[in-house]
C-alpha cells in the first residue's frame, strides 16, 4: 500500500478550522449576546434574594414549630400516673438495682 501523494489543494483539518473561525470572526455578534452577561447577573442576584428568603422562612417556621410544641406540650399536661410492675407474680430479688435504690425501704 503506498503513501497518498502530498495535494496541496486538498484542504486539511486545520485549514477548514481556520476558515471557520474567520468567518464567525467576520460576521456580526448578535445582540442577544450582548445583554447574556447582565441577564445571567440578574438571574444569580435573584436566586441568591430566594435563598436568603428561603432560610429566613425556615428559621421562622422552626420557631413557631417549637413555640407550638411548648405551649401544646404545657397546656394539655396528662395527670401523673404510677406505672405498674410488668411482672407482678414474681418477687423483685433484693439484688436488684431497682430495689437498692428504692425509696421506700
Amino acid at each position: 500500500m503506498r503513501a497518498a501523494a502530498y495535494d496541496p489543494d486538498e484542504r486539511t483539518g486545520a485549514t477548514v478550522m481556520d476558515d471557520e473561525f474567520r468567518k464567525l470572526h467576520a460576521a456580526a455578534m448578535p445582540s442577544a449576546l450582548d445583554a447574556l452577561d447582565d441577564r445571567v447577573l440578574a438571574a444569580l442576584a435573584v436566586r441568591k434574594r430566594e435563598a436568603a428568603a428561603t432560610r429566613r422562612l425556615m428559621a421562622v417556621a422552626a420557631l413557631v414549630s417549637l413555640g407550638g410544641g411548648m405551649v401544646g406540650g404545657s397546656i394539655f399536661v396528662p395527670t401523673a400516673v404510677e406505672a405498674k410492675p410488668l411482672m407482678p407474680l414474681i418477687p423483685a430479688s433484693p439484688l436488684a438495682p431497682s430495689t437498692i435504690l428504692d425509696a421506700r425501704r
